[in-house]
C-alpha cells in the first residue's frame, strides 16, 4: 500500500468525505469489482468499487449492488449490514459503497477446505443449497424489490446481453463461444416460474462462512444480482462445481475454483441439486440447458477479464491463465445442450 493508498482507492479523498481517518488494504481474489478492508474512525468496514477499467454496462453497478443487499436484511438470507453508498465520482473516481466487515472466512483454496474434513465439508455444502433456496423463496414485493428487474424474457435478455458483452471484450477470435451463443439462442426455455431474486454469481467462495465451516455468515457480491429465472443461479453454480471443481476440472479451473466441488472433496453436483430441491427450490427440469449457459456466462466473463488484463487495468496476479478457460467451458456446455437439441 502506498501512502496514498491502494490502487483505485484514495484515501485522502474518502477521509475527507467520511470526516474520519482512513486505512486501507486491496482484498485479493476478486477478479471483476474491487473490494477493499477499511478502517474509518476505528471501525471494520468494507469498500466496494467497480474496476480500474473497460467497465462494461450494467455489470458494475454499485447501487443495484447496495440496494439488494440493503434490501435482504430482514430476510433469512445472510447479507452485510450495508453503510452508506456514494455515486459520487470524485471521491475516489467511481460510485462506491460502504458495508460492515463479516467475520469469517472465503473458502477458495483446498488449504481451507482440507482441514474442515469430508463431514463439516458435505454440511457447508448443503448450508450453501439451503441458503440459496431461501433466497428464491423471497418475495421480492415483500422487500422493496418489485421493479428490481424484469422477469419476462429474461433468460432471453441474458442471451443477448452476455453477447453483447462478449462483443465488448474481445480480443481474439472465439469461433467456439459464437457457436455456443448460437445455439443457445435457439433453445431458449420457459421459465420455471415467476421471477425470483436471482444472485448471478453464486458459489462456494462468494460467501462468507465461519472458519470451521459451521455456517453460512453472508453472501457476497451482488453485483449481478436482479429478478429472473432461478435456475440461472443453479446452472453457473453447477458450471462452477462440476465443470471448473469436478475431479476432471477443465482449464485453468484452479484460478477460481481450486477449493471447490467434488474435486476438492465435496458432494457431487447431483447431490447439492436434490438438497436443492428438498429445501424448497424450484422445478430444475430445464438444468441442462442453463448449465449451458452458465458454461457460456463463465467465458464471456474469463475473456473480459482477460482483456482488461491485456490493457494493464486489472490489480493483483495470475489474470493470465483466463486466456485458458473459454475453451473448456464452451466444449462443456455444448456437450450440455445435446440433450436438449434431441
Amino acid at each position: 500500500m502506498t501512502e496514498e493508498g491502494p490502487a483505485g482507492l484514495d484515501l485522502h479523498s474518502l477521509s475527507g468525505y467520511l470526516g474520519v481517518p482512513v486505512s486501507a488494504m486491496l482484498i485479493p481474489g476478486g477478479r471483476s469489482n474491487l473490494t477493499y478492508h477499511v478502517v474509518a474512525g476505528g471501525e471494520d468496514l468494507v469498500l466496494r468499487r467497480p474496476p480500474l477499467g473497460h467497465v462494461l454496462a450494467t455489470a458494475h453497478d454499485m447501487g443495484r449492488e447496495f440496494r439488494v443487499i440493503s434490501a435482504l436484511a430482514p430476510t433469512p438470507v445472510p447479507v452485510p449490514e450495508t453503510i452508506r453508498f456514494c455515486s459520487d465520482d470524485s471521491v475516489i473516481g467511481a460510485p462506491f459503497y460502504l458495508m460492515r466487515r463479516v467475520d469469517g472466512a472465503v473458502m477458495r483454496s483446498t488449504t481451507q477446505t482440507d482441514p474442515l474434513g469430508a463431514d463439516r465439508r458435505r454440511e457447508l455444502a448443503f448450508a450453501m443449497m439451503d441458503t440459496l433456496a431461501a433466497l428464491h423463496a423471497v418475495k421480492p414485493d415483500e422487500v422493496g424489490l418489485g421493479d428490481f428487474g424484469r422477469p419476462d424474457g429474461f433468460v432471453a435478455r441474458q442471451v443477448k446481453r452476455w453477447s453483447g458483452q462478449l462483443d465488448k471484450s474481445r480480443s481474439r477470435p472465439l469461433p467456439e463461444v459464437d457457436e455456443l451463443r448460437d445455439r443457445l439462442a435457439a433453445t431458449i426455455p420457459a421459465p420455471v416460474g415467476p421471477g425470483t431474486v436471482v444472485h448471478g454469481d453464486y458459489r462456494l467462495d462468494n460467501l462468507i462462512v465461519a472458519p470451521d465451516g459451521s455456517e453460512i455468515r453472508a453472501v457476497l457480491d451482488w453485483e449481478m444480482a436482479t429478478l429472473g429465472d432461478p435456475l440461472t443461479d443453479l446452472g453457473l453454480l453447477m458450471t462452477y462445481w462440476d465443470v471448473l471443481g469436478g475431479p476432471e476440472a477443465a482449464g485453468a479451473a484452479g484460478v477460481v475454483t481450486d477449493g471447490i466441488g467434488p474435486r476438492a472433496g465435496f458432494p457431487t453436483g447431483a447431490e447439492l441439486i436434490d438438497r436443492y430441491v428438498a429445501s424448497g427450490g424450484v422445478d430444475v427440469g430445464p438444468l441442462d440447458w442453463h448449465v449451458a449457459l452458465g458454461c457460456f456466462k463463465l467465458a464471456v466473463i474469463a475473456e473480459g477479464i482477460y482483456y482488461r488484463y491485456t490493457l494493464g487495468q486489472t490489480v493483483g496476479e495470475g489474470f493470465e491463465r483466463f486466456a485458458d478457460m473459454a475453451g473448456p467451458l464452451t466444449a462443456h456446455g455444448l456437450a450440455a445442450l445435446a440433450p436438449v437439441e434431441g
